[in-house]
């Protein structure tokens, strides 16, 4: 019934990533079943997967259906702080600002207008009434002056994937600061920083399997000893 629900193209993507979540529920409650992971390990592997799928997810959502998802998620209670930085750190800035709106209650232009301000104080502001969580505070307001520099600009794969360089630079900053207990914020963006470079991996290893000109290098004999 699910694949048959999937492949329907008038589906809505709020009922689409409803689908994806109960999947994830289903595969952990599998995998803990087995013995393969402890119940909470199982959980939060889970979790972290159904917000991957869910930002790729709403990479692919037209526009006019963004508002509804983020309602759905918040509804559901998915919307966490994890997942706006996730969307944030892959690019969906779309996902972001309308997540904001939902969580704060403010007008989706003003939102927009704050969070390409380069006066930081009306987003400070602006998150506060979000009312999301002040230890993850330094990695937005981070992420946020990375996408001024233009940070995303050249990155690769879509708004569906973790940026390196924005997860480097958010991760650096956030490991300099010397205020707070942050450490459960480092811990995700260090997992964060470990799947980017993953995902930036395979797309390499892509480009090489789809490019028939390269032609790799044959081993040397000292390669070969050392290997």
């Amino acid at each position: 019934i699910r694949e048959n629900l999937f492949a329907r193209a008038d589906l809505p993507m709020a009922t689409r990533q409803a689908l994806l979540a109960r999947l994830s529920q289903t595969l952990a409650g599998f995998v803990s079943g087995r013995q393969w992971l402890g119940p909470e390990h199982a959980e939060d592997a889970a979790r972290e997967a159904c917000e991957k799928a869910t930002v790729a997810l709403a990479a692919e959502t037209p526009y006019d259906e963004i508002a509804d998802l983020v309602q759905h998620l918040r509804e559901s209670g998915q919307l966490t702080a994890g997942m706006v930085l996730r969307a944030l750190l892959s690019g969906n800035v779309v996902l972001f600002e309308e997540a904001v709106a939902d969580l704060s209650g403010v007008p989706i232009d003003r939102v927009t207008g704050y969070i390409h301000d380069r006066n930081i104080s009306g987003f400070a502001a602006l998150y506060r009434k979000a009312e999301l969580p002040d230890q993850a505070y330094p990695a937005f307001r981070e992420a946020i002056a990375a996408l001024h520099d233009g940070a995303l600009v050249g990155e690769r794969g879509g708004d569906g994937q973790l940026k390196p360089r924005m997860v480097t630079r958010v991760l650096a900053a956030c490991e300099a600061e010397e205020t707070g207990d942050i450490s459960s914020l480092i811990a995700l963006l260090r997992r964060f920083s470990v799947e980017a470079a993953r995902d930036e991996a395979r797309m390499f290893c892509d480009d090489l399997v789809a490019n028939d000109d390269v032609v790799l290098p044959r081993p040397t004999a000292e390669t070969r000893l050392v290997a």
